[in-house]
């Protein structure tokens, strides 16, 4: 098995970036989900709400972001001049962060159609992972993710959902139409992408779902710990280019034959034993221990 794919979203919820190598720091990958959009309440914005946010690109180097959109670009530097800060609410969590200027908050007001603010989380803020799921009980971090630094998919496993789409499409045209007419042809069915579950890591060679039954791993050099499924939403819906919403798949399927405990799951995430690594597309991933 080796890692196909390396991505960071270095705002949440907006369009992600591959990377050939990134480098793992104890919250996630270098740049994942550091800065994040806010509404008035300082609640935390995503595709679930806005879902054109998908069609922002964020670029990253080393002085600063580049943001774009509809033919309207916007630097950013990696951390506010100003000096304002507020605490900010992602999920359960409030967590203090530092806000960027009016200038930069019209912008993406702008571009999305809502009020919103640019905020990024400094070294300073502590975001705690789940106690029920850490590896170090109220040590282990994480960025505005979700909830978990890392976030890993089989491409087996997306293959297989595609597979089952497929299938069930083709179920409910064959129910439409009656026993004496022949069926007509199968409208071209285009398989999902894996960027709709915005995943840090894709293996490649893995069976369907294999990723279930790992719980620790390595990839290249750095082990990490397979921690929780990963529940999915609405998210899987948006189409990553247009930013509009295709209809009820793939959660609709998977749904069928992913649930649990009224839950969709679909990938693992997971927790790095240290950081200080670097992952490279086409490292070979070992299996260190199963459940």
């Amino acid at each position: 098995m080796k890692l196909s794919e390396i991505n960071i979203y270095p705002v949440k919820s907006l369009r992600g970036i591959a990377l050939q190598e990134g480098l793992v720091e104890d919250r996630g990958l270098r740049h994942d989900r550091r800065w994040m959009l806010v509404d008035e309440r300082r609640r935390f914005i995503t595709q679930r709400e806005v879902a054109r946010m998908a069609t922002v690109k964020i670029e990253v180097n080393e002085n600063e972001l580049k943001a774009s959109c509809n033919g309207s670009g916007l630097s950013i530097p990696l951390r506010p001049k100003n000096g304002e800060t507020a605490n900010v609410q992602i999920w359960q969590s409030n967590v203090k962060a530092e806000v960027y200027s009016s200038e930069i908050n019209g912008w993406f007001s702008e571009a999305l159609g809502v009020n919103c603010r640019l905020v990024l989380m400094p070294e300073t803020t502590k975001r705690r992972v789940s106690p029920f799921h850490a590896v170090r009980k109220f040590r282990d971090k994480v960025s505005f993710a979700d909830g978990y630094p890392f976030l890993l998919i089989g491409e087996g496993s997306l293959e297989d959902l595609n597979k089952r789409i497929r299938e069930c499409l083709e179920m409910e045209l064959a129910g439409k139409v009656p026993a004496f007419q022949p069926l007509p042809e199968v409208p071209a069915f285009q398989p999902f992408p894996m960027n709709r579950f915005r995943p840090n890591f894709v293996v490649g060679g893995s069976e369907p779902f294999a990723e279930d039954k790992w719980k620790r791993i390595r990839i290249g050099s750095t082990e990490f710990h397979v921690v929780k499924p990963c529940a999915r939403c609405v998210i899987t819906t948006v189409d990553q280019t247009s930013g509009e919403k295709t209809g009820k798949e793939p959660l609709k399927t998977l749904s069928a034959y992913r649930s649990r405990n009224g839950k969709v799951m679909f990938g693992q995430n997971l927790i790095a034993e240290k950081a200080g690594g670097t992952v490279r597309v086409g490292d070979a991933i070992e299996i260190l221990e199963t459940r």
